[in-house]
């Protein structure tokens, strides 16, 4: 029992306890406490290199295929908008020549002109 009693308090301060370091010696409490310098630590080998540039790769690749069709939808969207607004132009002239003309010489006219398009096209 005595044996027991002996093993639990040299437990006790075993256990892990937040080293706290005193005041700075030049004041500056603000900054952080300054490592030993290691010029290998950043280095990685090859083949980790390899496999992070190949994962960016992905991912840059991923983001331009992204990019281009949001593009693509944005053009698609501006080329109907340009679309509805001829269309609504041409109505508004052939309404025009309506008025001072006879509605089926406008819709000769309106045939002539689509024959024209397609030839030009």
């Amino acid at each position: 029992m005595a044996v027991a009693l002996a093993s639990t308090p040299a437990a006790a301060p075993s256990a892990k306890i937040p080293q706290t370091a005193g005041m700075r010696k030049n004041g500056k409490q603000w900054h952080d406490t300054k490592k030993a310098f290691r010029p290998t630590a950043g280095q990685t080998s090859y083949e980790k290199r390899a496999a992070k540039q190949s994962k960016e790769a992905e991912v840059k690749k991923l983001e331009t295929e992204m990019k281009a069709d949001k593009e693509a939808e944005r053009q698609r969207k501006v080329q109907a908008i340009k679309d509805k607004r001829a269309a609504k132009e041409e109505k508004e002239r052939y309404a025009k020549m309506a008025e001072k003309m006879h509605a089926k010489r406008v819709e000769r006219l309106k045939r002539r002109e689509k024959r024209n398009k397609v030839l030009k096209s």
